[in-house]
């Protein structure tokens, strides 16, 4: 990803006190596609409205900084239901909630719940209970992936 595209687009969330999840590029080169995904500092749900908000700052400072090239298609969204899971912060605050992982400390995919997590020098654990019972601990270095699971 580059750099100066996710600083762009950073600074705008952060004016909007919206916070950015995050951002996938696609498309093609003659027409690239941003996926931004954002969230509420409050805790409360984004509404279309925070999505509209973000997309209008967001646009204006990519056309403007020319980071993207002149035809680009933005698409501002909340992260969902199924979320990615990014961030010591993001892991603490769904502690409780259940969780699908991939990583080799796993042995794989594997749907956990999330206990809680540890920061030391080393770096951040998530500490995690399996379907199993087992509690384990996953250094965030070592998850390859990690989403919140919607259970229906």
């Amino acid at each position: 990803m580059n750099d100066d595209l996710q600083m762009v687009v950073n600074n705008e969330l952060d004016a909007l006190d919206l916070d950015l999840v995050e951002i996938r590029r696609g498309g093609s080169r003659s027409r690239p596609t941003l996926e931004v995904r954002i969230d509420r500092r409050d805790g409360v749900k984004v509404t279309v409205d925070d999505c509209a908000r973000a997309s209008r700052a967001i646009e204006a400072r990519l056309d403007a900084d020319h980071v993207v090239g002149e035809r680009y298609v933005l698409e501002v969204s909340s992260p969902g239901v199924e979320r990615a899971l990014r961030t010591p912060a993001d892991w603490r605050r769904f502690a409780g909630r259940k969780a699908n992982v991939l990583s080799e400390a796993l042995g794989g995919r594997e749907e956990v719940e999330i206990v809680g997590i540890e920061d030391d020098a080393s770096g951040a654990t998530a500490l995690v209970r399996t379907r199993k019972g087992e509690d384990r601990r996953i250094p965030l270095a070592e998850v390859k992936e990690a989403r919140l699971a919607f259970t229906w």
